[in-house]
């Protein structure tokens, strides 16, 4: 076969736009007219949040190959940061309205807010936590989370005025967020994540997973771009912070304990380190596990713990390894196949 059948990009945006809508329309349908429950629209909903947390926390471990422990420390500044100030605007009024449309602004900035804050503080704790590696990164990042959990805490008594309110919790935050609110952001946050892994930036990243030393011999400035995955990772958990916020409409600082930087990192590890598409199984799975083994109350976490250790005992590379998915990559090699037969044929 001379010349392999290839798909123009194009093509390949419109087969991915379709799947897309294809995914989402049957079960936004689902919710509305009452087939899905409230409470499973709920589980659908958080699925899409620790999606979200899973494919941003794999920037750093799957790609960058490093190890920190402190995204649930950047999930929380999202978190907070979006609460306040869409506490401060006209949200929950327009919402008990209906006033969708009017709400929207206030939405999209709530998330902008969460991204840039977040991302800020990625930078702040990534550029001298990243002249670390292994173990020691881990520590000092967890150290930061724990940090950004008992500021957030201990905070009003300093500033002499309600903030962050605490250990009570900021409460009373407008319900904003809903399943096609997710499914944009995941869908949205996949996107970026696989163009920049795509680029010649994604390249440099993955050059420094396999081997720094000789990615810095050959001119890759390598603290840029340890810097730029650690804050673009920062930056996605606080999305997913704001959207957990909006879910539950309350925060309190003991959510952000280290304990949800490690089941972050276990959806990783489960799904594959450098696969989105494991990061995405295996968050799913997660999710969903513990609400379906509720009917054997007393032995599900022991069910769900067993589950991980044969997964590491099997399995130890994850679900898929660094195996990322290509609907188009699918499409182009059967396609190749068929001509491959047929010509075979012909030659016959």
């Amino acid at each position: 076969m001379k010349n392999k059948i290839t798909i123009p990009m194009p093509v390949r945006y419109a087969i991915n736009t379709i799947l897309i809508i294809a995914l989402w329309a049957p079960v936004f349908l689902m919710i509305e007219s009452g087939d899905i429950s409230r409470y499973w629209s709920g589980i659908l909903i958080s699925s899409g949040i620790n999606i979200i947390l899973a494919v941003s926390l794999n920037i750093s471990t799957g790609y960058l190959g490093q190890l920190p422990l402190g995204h649930a420390g950047f999930m929380a500044v999202g978190a907070y940061a979006s609460g306040i100030f869409i506490k401060s605007t006209p949200a929950s009024d327009l919402l008990s309205d209906g006033n969708t449309m009017a709400l929207l602004p206030y939405v999209i900035a709530a998330l902008a807010i969460s991204f840039i804050v977040a991302g800020f503080f990625g930078f702040i704790i990534g550029v001298p936590a990243l002249r670390l590696k292994g173990d020691y990164l881990a520590i000092i990042t967890l150290g930061f989370c724990e940090i950004i959990r008992v500021v957030i805490t201990n905070i009003d008594s300093v500033l002499g005025f309600s903030f962050t309110y605490g250990s009570k919790g900021l409460t009373r935050i407008p319900k904003f967020t809903g399943f096609t609110t997710v499914f944009i952001c995941v869908v949205l946050s996949c996107m970026v994540i696989h163009m920049i892994m795509k680029s010649r930036h994604g390249r440099a990243i993955l050059s420094i997973r396999e081997n720094e030393i000789a990615a810095e011999s050959c001119g890759i400035n390598t603290t840029y771009y340890k810097v730029m995955a650690f804050v673009l990772s920062a930056a996605l958990a606080g999305v997913a912070g704001c959207l957990y916020g909006g879910y539950l409409g309350s925060l309190y600082p003991s959510t952000f304990s280290f304990m949800k930087s490690i089941e972050i990192l276990v959806m990783v590890v489960l799904g594959g380190m450098g696969s989105m598409l494991g990061s995405v199984i295996s968050a799913t799975v997660l999710t969903f596990l513990p609400e379906l083994l509720r009917t054997f109350a007393d032995y599900r976490m022991v069910a769900y713990s067993l589950l991980l250790v044969a997964m590491m005992i099997f399995r130890p590379k994850g679900l898929l390894g660094s195996y990322d998915f290509s609907m188009s990559r699918l499409l182009e090699k059967a396609l190749n196949m068929g001509r491959k037969s047929k010509e075979e044929v012909a030659k016959k």
